[in-house]
């Protein structure tokens, strides 16, 4: 383990210790000094730490999530404290002769600390960032090859310097350019250079093809005792939904069918959607939803709901409800019958219409596709008719972003994927985006991005217009 590695594994455990604490105190002075005994105090805040840090483990927060969003870390607290609090009050079962506890008190202790965790962490992470940004703690790597995943690593560490990444170079067997990373020599070079050079870790991205040349630089990096990753070459198979395990000490890929194919995660989802839908209708849309109608009626002519053809399940037809954001009459093709997408500064878009995309609220109706069946809450967004027409020649595996409902928000739109499509590569990423998410949804998956849109809707969203 590098000293980098270890300083950020370090600080980021230990910093749930003083948390635990902290929320003990706290709690207890609001349960009015539950536990008076001081011996008790401390056997309770032992437990909570075996309980949180047992929790942890099993959650997958005490992994490193720095190149993980913050949105998903939350997740990642929120399922630690449901884990904690089922280890904890066991534990206390045990102890329930010594440990007196009223439920107020846990009740108190709970939610303090999920707000404090966090709290923590973000001031933990934003510090983390300036550090990284600042040159210190980062991790010296070299990359093993120049294939497509090679350059879009490079990229990914170069914008996210909060990762904690600095590329040093790569090597090759030819003297390619690999977006701006310095040439270090020929792939056979690379015990000399790990001689040489200081290097904390090697990402291998070759081809699989080059089998020989992948073990033979995981030997030399063994020698010199250095960390290795494998960017894998799965490019091939990017239409399936893969899991890498093993069986014995061989690597299996493995190839399932999608996450919602399964009839419990279909109702799951489903359930998840009307429940999520109705408590919108109940407690938002119910009183605020009239008042975005009025607002439109007195801002502009013509109908409130804006409704579309849009593509959903199995390429189905379904009518997309949303409010009218554009002038009545607005021309949806140009002159050579093209679908017209709506750009930056569009004349089409009333006022008020550009202030509903920026915050979202424009979608708000698309609850009602929701509770019909038609769509899911999340989701790859559908596409019109004529985008999805002239998509399906143009953009690899666009077609598999309907293997399932179409989503008032999804992955690609938190990621940035919103707008129009008309610049090069720009479907091909959201589709790209859309697939990841079809392959790897879970629950909680869709927590996130429910949590994320919201995030980006208080922020505001460059892309949304």
């Amino acid at each position: 383990m590098t000293r980098p590695y270890f300083l950020y594994n370090g600080f980021k455990h230990l910093i749930d210790t003083p948390l635990l604490i902290l929320s003990f105190l706290i709690a207890d002075y609001f349960s009015y000094g539950v536990l008076t005994n001081s011996q008790d105090s401390l056997v309770f805040i032992i437990i909570s730490m075996i309980s949180w840090y047992t929790a942890a483990t099993v959650s997958g927060l005490s992994k490193d999530l720095r190149s993980n969003r913050f949105a998903e870390e939350i997740i990642y607290i929120l399922v630690t404290i449901i884990l904690f609090a089922i280890v904890l009050t066991s534990f206390l079962f045990f102890f329930r002769n010594t440990i007196v506890l009223n439920n107020n008190f846990l009740l108190i202790y709970l939610p303090i600390l999920f707000s404090l965790s966090i709290l923590f962490r973000y001031i933990f992470r934003k510090y983390l960032h300036s550090v990284f940004y600042s040159g210190r703690l980062q991790e010296q790597i070299i990359l093993v090859g120049s294939t497509p995943s090679a350059k879009d690593f490079y990229d990914t560490i170069n914008l996210h310097t909060y990762y904690g990444y600095k590329c040093i170079g790569f090597i090759d067997d030819e003297n390619t350019k690999l977006n701006g990373s310095k040439y270090l020599g020929k792939i056979s070079d690379l015990n000399t250079i790990l001689s040489e050079t200081e290097v904390d870790e090697v990402i291998i991205a070759l081809p699989n093809s080059k089998h020989e040349q992948i073990s033979a630089c995981i030997e030399t990096c063994d020698y010199h005792a250095k960390r290795v990753r494998i960017i894998p070459d799965l490019y091939l198979y990017a239409s399936s939904n893969i899991r890498i395990n093993t069986i014995g000490l061989l690597p299996v890929i493995n190839f399932r069918s999608l996450p919602q194919d399964r009839w419990g995660n279909k109702l799951l989802k489903r359930l998840f959607d009307v429940i999520f839908s109705l408590f919108y209708f109940i407690l938002i849309g119910i009183w605020i939803m009239p008042i975005f109608a009025l607002l439109i009626k007195l801002t502009s002519k013509g109908p409130i709901f804006f409704k579309q053809e849009r593509w959903g399940l199995n390429n189905s037809k379904i009518i997309c409800y949303k409010f009218r954001t554009m002038y009545h009459g607005s021309p949806e093709s140009d002159e050579n019958g093209d679908f017209l997408q709506a750009t930056k500064n569009d004349s089409r878009i009333t006022p008020l219409g550009k202030i509903f995309r920026e915050l979202n609220i424009d979608e708000l109706p698309q609850f009602w596709n929701v509770l019909k069946g038609d769509m899911s809450v999340v989701g790859p967004r559908p596409h019109v008719t004529p985008l999805n027409i002239s998509s399906i020649q143009n953009v690899d595996k666009y077609m598999l972003r309907h293997l399932v409902k179409p989503g008032i928000t999804g992955w690609a739109q938190v990621n940035g994927c919103r707008g129009e499509t008309s610049a090069p590569g720009s479907m091909q990423k959201r589709v790209n985006y859309d697939l990841y998410y079809i392959h790897s949804w879970t629950f909680w998956l869709d927590c996130q991005i429910i949590l994320q849109t919201i995030i980006l809707t208080i922020k505001g969203d460059q892309n949304a217009y």
